[in-house]
């Protein structure tokens, strides 16, 4: 056409092994990063791992074995279970109920709910058992009416539940509630348009759909109740063979300068750590094959 300008020609992008330089970093910088990247990792997680392992089995597997075994540990061990055996399924419900008003329904205060959830992630575990302390002690709120009851909940069982479940709730719910806002509720509404009833429509619809994310927070929440130490510390009351999980015999046997019999229960939480890893990593796979 008369008068147009003539446009040059744009060269081609080049990609793969033909990217230009100039829009990529320099290799030694790619591999600098890896190198910090990888020397962090073991100097912060890999190095320490491998000490308290070393430093549980320095004495020979007798002495490691004993220390395992030993009446106080075991009694700090069942305790750890049936905390983790409470709080696990209770935050498994109230997590799966929370998610599902958030992301199925409309109603004021939604902002409000989802801050409370994230609560414990923003309070010290310290203060949030010293919260109870104040609650359920025994110059607490409720302090006199349990005492003229005979109910105990601090420095017992249900005050270390309690603290568990303050701390953990989250975990379940945090899981969901971004999982099932991406998934939207057409196929709940289409269910609900063929004449599903509620539980039909949850145990039909929602669960397949939630179900690994379910599981993973789940096992997060079971990692977290099995390691928890400072809401559990204030409410425990320390009371050996008693109210002493797995964290607080660790720390009672490294005051009494038992390094050995501390790091052989720490490994203990160390194979739930790793445990928890592989589950974590094994339900991420399943879960992008499924899709």
């Amino acid at each position: 056409m008369a008068g147009s300008i003539p446009l040059s020609p744009v060269p081609p992008v080049k990609t793969g092994r033909g990217t230009n330089r100039a829009t990529t970093e320099a290799p030694w910088v790619k591999w600098l990063l890896i190198g910090l990247a990888s020397l962090v990792l073991i100097w912060l997680l890999i190095l320490p791992l491998a000490i308290v392992l070393m430093e549980a089995l320095k004495q020979g597997w007798g002495v490691y074995i004993a220390a395992l075994t030993e009446p106080d540990a075991m009694s700090a061990l069942k305790l750890t279970l049936l905390v983790a055996v409470i709080t696990v399924p209770l935050n498994t419900i109230f997590g799966v109920a929370a998610a599902w008003v958030i992301t199925k329904f409309q109603f004021k205060g939604k902002g409000l709910m989802i801050t409370l959830i994230d609560l414990p992630f923003s309070i010290s575990p310290v203060v949030g058992g010293l919260i109870f302390v104040l609650v359920f002690g025994s110059n607490g709120w409720f302090g006199p009416w349990l005492s003229e009851h005979d109910i105990k909940i601090i420095f017992a069982l249900p005050g270390i539940v309690i603290a568990t479940l303050f701390i953990t709730f989250p975990f379940v719910a945090r899981e969901l509630i971004p999982l099932m806002e991406d998934q939207g509720t057409r196929e709940e509404e289409a269910a609900v348009t063929l004449g599903a009833s509620g539980w039909r429509i949850f145990w039909s619809v929602t669960l397949p759909n939630i179900k690994w994310g379910l599981l993973y927070g789940i096992i997060l929440c079971n990692a977290r109740a099995m390691g928890e130490f400072g809401a559990v510390s204030v409410v425990s009351g320390h009371i050996r063979g008693e109210t002493n999980t797995l964290p607080l015999h660790v720390e009672i046997l490294y005051n009494e300068y038992q390094f050995s019999a501390s790091f052989a229960v720490a490994s203990l939480l160390l194979i739930l750590a790793l445990a928890t890893l592989l589950l974590k990593s094994w339900l991420g796979h399943k879960a992008v094959s499924e899709k």
